[in-house]
């Protein structure tokens, strides 16, 4: 990964509604959400839905499938776990005993 796509997906969820989309869509697994369903349970009317669906879509953290008329969205676990691995990459600098409380460097030392 580079410098501009963690960027490009950092900004995409750096805004309450689109953190919240995204992370209800985590917890939906790979099947996803209907968008309406997003909506409903997230409070967001159908527009401004579209609008952030949209901007992580972009981002390449949500892909969409159509089935039927209604439109599933689904968290990239892939792109996910990319910017984890690219945020995380150079944890403690690879000292996992100078920052005990760091999650990466706690998986680390259970190894």
């Amino acid at each position: 990964m580079d410098n501009k796509l963690a960027v490009t997906q950092l900004a995409s969820i750096a805004q309450e509604a689109r953190l919240d989309i995204f992370r209800l869509l985590v917890q939906a697994g790979s099947g996803g959400l209907p968008a309406g369903a997003v909506g409903e349970q997230l409070k967001i009317p159908a527009s401004t839905l579209s609008f952030h669906l949209k901007e992580l879509t972009r981002a390449g953290l949500l892909s969409s499938r159509q089935e039927g008329r209604y439109v599933y969205y689904i968290a990239n676990y892939d792109a996910m776990n990319g910017l984890l691995a690219y945020l995380t990459e150079n944890c403690c600098a690879g000292q996992a005993s100078s920052c005990p409380d760091v999650a990466c460097c706690v998986e680390e030392k259970e190894l």
